[in-house]
């Protein structure tokens, strides 16, 4: 069965969700958390990545990596990455072949990694935990992604999935997946023409998104979007940290902002701070050797904490109400405000999205924290065809108007346009277009963003590019028709989909051999003759802003590559700490519960070969050997433990095991014995068969286990539990075939027709038979 696998790639951490027949779960990852933090951290041995790579975030902060969603499809350049995300990454930022990436030291080497290796990474730690809990192999996902990403970051976001193996069936943003969960499940939905309108604000991490949605029976539509890139969680949690730096710098004399580790422990302080104020008028925070071997300590309440974000919250009405103008509508006109995400839990944010709302309740009836994960698992079921879902159609709209623009022709007048918006802002999504042009030579049209000023930061606004080949002028040497096809799919990525010329032709007709046809009058006009459009396509290239298809396979191999030596690493962990844990636990064990099961000369060679292994743990080379050696090192020892701890499982196991034995003889016997009606159908051979043979593996029983009894505990048994289960199967497979044979069906006559009334024929066919009724013809 193929797997059905939604994920929201979160910045600070991220939810998978999966589909199975009684819905969508959330899964845990391998500490049985429901998010998992979105970091990596390299090493001197392997890659750690979410949970590992959090243990790690203080000790190794210079070569771990976070904020991998603000920084995927971005350049180094861009001012949101180098004066707002750095602030929140300690790793060394550089440019990688042109996009922004990241210097590492990683198994003692300087390394560079792009974003988009990063989030693959990433990606590939997820696909991971899925298929762990799955336990098959997952490929097909839909991954969310914010409104506002824009081509080049959807690009990125697709080449990353591709890099870790995974074949993303749509991206779908944020603020639909949420949308998509919500509607899904009403069964009260109106009307197409009177639809129910609901705002959705989602304010995350790093991220605040508005979206208005029109909901309807079987449907979906979002009217509008709106965001504010730079306002989520961590921008409270950063005016919180600067602010008790500066408390510090002048109560304790140092300088928190002067040290990564001290701002790792005052960060953490402060986003629980932050989450204790939601709902406490005040709160402290102490921090036990922030540096310098300082404790530090504060209290803050609720009302200087609202002060100290006092500009953030000024930004909380802007795109509530761009999003209402966007669609059209007013605050009086929205039904519903659901809240989604873990920084509208914050009183004061609550009180300016109401404001903006009056009268209007906010609503909480989503997950906060789990809604986009359940939405994107829910188009991912949508679009798979392992489950059928209900009947339910979404319909979502690019955030950018895109234009395609190009060189004016000689065929063209002056005064003609060379560029034209295709697709406006709030587009529905996917959208097709086709362009018409008149030319007699090869040309090229590029698309870009016809408001660069509105994209995040200074992200290109170019998209893509199309050149035309072998563009002729058309038979008449006039100029050739030709039509661009042009098409934004569901991922919110353009494509230039086919070229072709039209060009009508007329139709050969045959003469006509009408001879009574009138002749055309003298000086009269033949009728003109039909014409048919005939297609011909033509040959084009297209570039866009995704990685190349050699480079994608060169990061698939070089992805792989570390995959297969983290795995490698892991086992070889793996292999060490079950040799120390075997050494352990077995010395242990010989001086408790395996003391009776052991001979004395095989207890002492054993304890030997246990020390011998523990000093060879801990030395030079045990504490850096490779795999094999530890598994070598722990066969040896457990060749010499295992018959030991064998004789006390079986002396655990034998009386189990003989009371199943017992228990299916006994059962049968009662069966063979009854003279209940319902086995009176039974042979009475049969049922003596059933009695002699259980009665046999009774006395067998028996008599194993009186030689078991004389044996000591320290040699190896006489009787294994094995065997006794295999006597209980043998009896099993043999009785129950014949108390499960059914009873035969009592025999009934079927009594003759009556004779036909006196003095009547039955109508006979042709060949003597009656004739057959026709069949029922449904003429609908």
């Amino acid at each position: 069965m193929a797997s059905v696998v939604g994920i929201d790639f979160g910045n600070l951490s991220s939810k998978i969700g999966v589909a199975r027949a009684r819905g969508i779960d959330i899964i845990v990852n391998e500490v049985s958390n429901r998010a998992t933090p979105s970091l990596i951290s390299f090493g001197q041995k392997q890659r750690a990545i979410g949970e590992s790579a959090k243990t790690l975030e203080t000790s190794n902060f210079r070569n771990t990596i976070g904020s991998l969603k603000r920084l995927v499809g971005r350049q180094l350049s861009d001012p949101e990455i180098s004066e707002i995300e750095k602030k929140f990454i300690n790793a060394t930022l550089l440019d990688v072949n042109g996009s922004v990436g990241v210097q590492v030291n990683f198994k003692g080497e300087q390394r560079q990694f792009s974003a988009v290796q990063l989030v693959a990474m990433y990606l590939g730690k997820l696909k991971d935990t899925a298929a762990k809990e799955l336990k098959q192999n997952v490929s097909d996902v839909v991954i969310s992604v914010p409104s506002w990403f824009t081509e080049v970051q959807r690009r990125a976001v697709l080449d990353s999935a591709a890099v870790a193996g995974l074949n993303p069936l749509r991206l779908i943003n944020d603020t639909t997946a949420i949308a998509l969960g919500y509607g899904i499940t009403k069964s009260d939905l109106p009307e197409p023409e009177n639809p129910r309108h609901v705002v959705f604000v989602d304010i995350g991490h790093s991220n605040y998104t508005v979206a208005v949605v029109a909901f309807s029976k079987g449907q979906l539509t979002v009217k509008s979007t709106a965001s504010d890139r730079h306002f989520g969680g961590r921008d409270l949690d950063y005016a919180l940290l600067t602010h008790f730096a500066e408390e510090f710098k002048g109560k304790y004399k140092i300088d928190v902002l002067s040290s990564p580790k001290a701002i790792f422990r005052l960060s953490t302080q402060c986003e629980r701070l932050k989450k204790v104020l939601s709902a406490n008028a005040e709160s402290t925070i102490t921090i036990e050797s922030i540096m310098n071997d300082i404790d530090a300590s504060s209290k803050l309440s609720r009302d200087a904490f609202e002060g100290l974000i006092a500009p953030l919250l000024e930004r909380v009405a802007a795109p509530l109400r761009e999003a209402l103008s966007e669609a059209g509508l007013t605050p009086e006109q929205i039904d519903t405000v659901e809240l989604v995400g873990g920084t509208t839990r914050v009183p004061a944010i609550k009180a300016r999205i109401g404001a903006v709302f009056p009268g209007k309740p906010l609503m909480t009836t989503l997950n906060a924290d789990e809604a986009v994960a359940r939405g994107a698992t829910f188009a991912c079921a949508m679009l798979s065809p392992v489950f059928r879902v209900r009947e339910f159609a979404f319909h979502d709209v690019t955030s950018y108007p895109i234009q395609l623009q190009w060189e004016r022709a000689a065929e063209d007048s002056p005064d003609e346009d060379t560029q034209l918006v295709v697709f406006p802002r709030n587009n529905t999504l996917p959208s097709t277009k086709l362009l018409t042009f008149a030319r007699s030579a090869p040309f090229e049209i590029e698309a870009q963003y016809a408001n660069p000023s509105a994209l995040p930061g200074k992200i290109n606004p170019w998209i893509g590019k199309l050149s035309a080949k072998n563009v002729t002028s058309d038979a008449d040497g006039n100029p050739s028709t030709i039509k661009v096809k042009t098409r934004l799919n569901s991922n919110g990525v353009l494509s230039f989909e086919a070229v072709y010329a039209v060009e009508e032709l007329p139709i050969e007709e045959e003469p006509s051999m009408d001879i009574d046809a009138p002749a055309p009058a003298e000086g009269e006009a033949p009728l003109p003759k039909k014409k048919k459009a005939v297609k011909k396509d033509i040959q084009f290239v297209a570039g866009y802003t995704g990685l190349d298809t050699s480079i994608l396979n060169s990061l698939r191999e070089v992805e792989a590559e570390m995959f297969s030596a983290d795995k490698l690493v892991m086992d070889t962990e793996e292999r060490k700490n079950a040799l120390e844990e075997y050494v352990y636990d077995m010395r242990s064990k010989l001086e408790d519960r395996y003391a009776a099961y052991a001979q004395p000369a095989e207890k002492q060679t054993l304890l030997a070969a246990l020390q011998q292994a523990e000093d060879w743990l801990y030395s030079e080379e045990g504490e850096d050997a490779l795999k094999s050696a530890y598994v070598e090192r722990i066969e040896a020892v457990h060749k010499l433990g295992d018959p030991i701890s064998n004789r006390y499982k079986e002396a655990e196991e034998r009386p189990r095991a003989s009371s199943q034995l017992r228990e299916t003889i006994n059962g049968f016997l009662a069966y063979a014995q009854s003279e209940d009606e319902k086995y009176a159908h039974i042979e009475a051979s049969e049922k003596q068969s059933v009695i002699e043979r259980c009665a046999t593996a009774a006395k067998w029983l028996d008599d194993q286990l009186a030689r078991q009894a004389e044996r000591p505990k320290n040699v190896d048994p006489a009787l294994t539990s094995v065997e006794i289960l295999s006597k209980r199967d043998d009896i099993y497979y043999f009785a129950t075939p014949i108390f499960n044979k059914p009873k035969p069906k009592p025999k009934t006559e079927t009594p003759p027709p009556p004779p036909p009334p006196s003095g009547t024929e039955t109508p006979k066919g042709e060949t003597g038979e009656a004739p057959k009724e026709p069949t029922n013809m449904d003429v609908d």
